[in-house]
């Protein structure tokens, strides 16, 4: 009985067909996309989509990005155990998506790279341009989506290793023959796919449970309605301020600079359409996460009397929303394996975004600086296998993630601690014109040990459950009960998750930071000792700068609208005076790393 607790049914052949069939057709849109284009064999074509895309397609594209397996996945468990606090993400989402549009966009558009780190290299040097690139290869996250994807195959019966290959497969092959262009056409029909997938459980649980009033009812009465908490302590998990403040930080991070995403944006035929592909990509979070919390609050609703978790019908918290899918989803064929094609879709949005991001930062900032004198031809061939090397890698990383566990789990996660120095050092570079590559290289240094300090330091110590804040549950109303009452659980929790009996006095101050201000702490420790240090080692005694490279006034659309400019409306020009890919002469500094740099200038 739904709700009650033990097993629930796996898959049936209409679910395989409904799931087999959706994948199918997003891989047959890529491919009609490649076919389309097929004359097209240009690198910028490849990459770009030819810089001919409007901003719905983008919008739709970034917002599937987004919405990975991990947000189909982990936001209804999120609110589920820790309510509805997640829904105020929906402020960070608006903050960030100005900052992105009104900051970023202009410059990288008016720059017109095609990788987010040549920036780096114009207005620092190259080596911090390959550093940049590095850590974004890092921390590329397609693996760790995958790998949060196999609490599914647990719970539907779904062969693993059958659907790790299968995601590569399709991926390879849209990504390999059309491009950037596929993957936003793709990513389109994903999208419609996994909003799907919500609206079906939430439709679904409003049924059985009497109406949406009915759980907005429960929810109030289990206390997950109680959202604005506006206690500043930065150790708790989510607070109003956390989340704002320290939410926006760390999604500018992922939209302004992280190549999956610039790399759609800038694809746009003119400025007004990047800009606004951003803003209505604002809206998709909005609708996003309202349904992901809503379905959250649903499976409470259900499972307010036997939390599957405490009774032990489930191992982790990443697999309550997919037991709740195959509990009250299985008496309609074919449903279940809808839900799961719309966490499997966003799988391959991410997975397909991550390989062509990595062809494009592969190819712009190590092989063309290198070989110069590669055509056409040679260069589309080369995007090409490399969109089947990378695919192939992310095959073989999720195959070592399924084997490894949860302990993967946590080690990735650190990886998003590298967004906030790498964010700082962009702005430093922006804002600040007496900043120089000695200055911005020691800042971004000290802001990453400072945030993989407290990160690595929160995973060995969790933070006490009077911080995580987790919400009661119970097991009195279970059929099949196997462990007792509910007991609280941290949000890092996991059955490998190893827990010292020693804590140190920074474990219950420094380690126990919300995770939300990493990138805060990252982004405001990079500005302020690279500051410093750039003024020490000479900063404000270099040359006339280029004022392409730092932000205007007139970027923003407010200034434009107001002086009635019909700038942000058109397709800007590249600056006479800009050499892509190689050291900008209005920066150079006496340190050894410039004067390196300096003998390589392409052009």
């Amino acid at each position: 009985m739904v709700g009650t607790g033990g097993p629930v049914a796996t898959f049936s052949v209409w679910d395989y067909v409904v799931f087999a069939g959706i994948i199918l057709a997003a891989a047959g849109v890529g491919l009609f996309q490649a076919f389309r284009g097929r004359k097209e064999t240009t690198s910028e074509e490849f990459l770009l989509g030819g810089r001919q895309m409007t901003a719905v397609p983008v919008a739709m594209s970034l917002t599937a990005s987004f919405m990975s397996g991990i947000t189909v996945i982990g936001t209804p468990a999120e609110s589920y155990r820790f309510g509805s606090a997640y829904w105020i993400f929906g402020f960070a989402y608006a903050i960030m998506s100005a900052i992105s549009a009104e900051i970023f966009v202009p410059l990288f558009y008016r720059l017109r790279v095609t990788s987010a780190y040549e920036y780096l290299e114009l207005r620092f040097s190259r080596p911090i341009r390959i550093i940049g690139t590095s850590m974004y290869i890092v921390q590329t996250d397609a693996d760790r989506t995958i790998m949060k994807l196999i609490s599914y195959y647990s719970v539907t019966g779904l062969d693993l290793w059958g659907v790790l290959v299968a995601t590569g497969v399709v991926c390879i092959i849209y990504c390999t023959l059309g491009g950037l262009k596929a993957v936003i056409w793709t990513d389109v029909l994903q999208m419609v796919v996994m909003l799907s997938g919500f609206v079906a459980v939430i439709a679904r649980g409003a049924v059985l449970q009497g109406g949406l009033t009915k759980i907005w009812e429960d929810a109030g009465e289990g206390g997950r309605l109680y959202a604005f908490d506006f206690d500043p302590d930065p150790l708790k998990r989510h607070t109003f301020w956390s989340i704002v403040v320290g939410g926006s930080m760390m999604w500018a991070a992922i939209y302004a600079i992280n190549q999956s995403q610039v790399q759609r944006y800038i694809s746009c035929k003119t400025l007004g359409h990047a800009k606004m592909s951003l803003y209505v990509n604002m809206v998709g979070l909005w609708i996003t996460v309202t349904l992901a919390v809503l379905s959250g609050l649903t499976m409470y609703s259900i499972y307010k009397n036997c939390d599957p978790l405490s009774n032990g019908d489930v191992d982790t918290p990443d697999q309550l929303f997919p037991y709740l899918v195959m509990d009250i989803l299985a008496d309609f064929p074919g449903v279940p394996g809808l839900f799961v094609a719309a966490a499997y879709s966003g799988t391959l949005s991410t997975v397909s975004s991550s390989i062509t991001a990595l062809v494009a930062v592969t190819v712009e900032d190590f092989i063309l600086p290198v070989y110069k004198d590669l055509t056409e031809t040679q260069v589309s061939w080369m995007n090409m296998s490399l969109s089947i090397f990378f695919g192939g890698i992310c095959i073989g990383m999720a195959g070592v993630a399924s084997l490894m566990g949860s302990v993967l789990q946590a080690a990735l996660s650190i990886f998003g601690m590298i967004s906030g120095p790498l964010l700082g050092l962009y702005l430093l570079g922006m804002f600040f014109r007496t900043s120089n590559s000695i200055g911005g290289l020691v800042g971004m240094t000290i802001g990453l040990v400072l945030t993989l300090w407290v990160g690595i330091g929160g995973q060995i110590y969790p933070p006490t459950a009077e911080k995580t804040n987790p919400l009661p549950l119970t097991t009195a109303g279970c059929n099949n009960t196997i462990g007792q009452n509910y007991t609280t659980i941290t949000p890092w929790s996991s059955p490998v998750t190893l827990t010292p009996d020693y804590r140190p006095p920074l474990a219950d101050t420094w380690y126990s930071l919300s995770y939300v201000y990493f990138s805060l702490l990252g982004v405001l420790t990079t500005i302020v000792s690279g500051l410093l240090v750039s003024v020490i080692t000479g900063g404000c005694k270099q040359d006339k700068k280029n004022s392409e490279l730092f932000v205007r006034k007139n970027d923003l659309i407010c200034f434009s609208w107001c002086n009635k400019s019909k700038e942000s409306d058109i397709t800007e020009k590249t600056s006479a005076n800009i050499y892509m890919g190689a050291d900008n002469p209005a920066f150079k500094e006496d340190d050894v790393m410039n004067k390196d740099v300096e003998k390589n200038t392409r052009l």
